[in-house]
């Protein structure tokens, strides 16, 4: 079992930036895929990034490709998407979530997921 909480939403100014936090908890967390989805108002909750259990891969959805970057430290327990170059349309409730499955970008591929954390960009 895997639990996740993540942290670090907010309101920025387009062309700012923002640092999400996860904290997976659970015996066997290194052991995933650790991703990111997000979810905007009236629409379908979409792929951002995933990185595999050990760090070597990632994957990342084109509209945030070079802008986002996300990364894992095993030792402080803790997944990151660092997001720069925020322009509104990055407004959504973002989502970590963990997979036990070689990494992939349907909603359907992850087992466990956080409750979510507000980001705002203001134009």
């Amino acid at each position: 079992q895997v639990q996740l909480v993540e942290s670090g939403g907010g309101l920025v100014q387009a062309g700012g930036s923002l640092r999400l936090f996860c904290a997976p908890s659970g015996r066997t967390w290194g052991s995933y895929s650790m991703g990111w989805f997000r979810q905007a108002p009236g629409k379908e909750r979409e792929f951002v990034a995933v990185i595999d259990w050990n760090g070597s891969k990632t994957m990342y959805a084109d509209s945030v490709k070079g802008r986002f970057t996300i990364s894992r430290d095993g030792a402080k327990n803790t997944v990151y998407l660092q997001m720069n170059t925020l322009n509104p349309e990055d407004t959504a409730v973002y989502y970590c979530t963990a997979s036990n499955t070689p990494i992939g970008r349907a909603v359907a591929d992850y087992k466990f997921w956080g409750q979510g954390t507000q980001v705002t960009v203001s134009s």
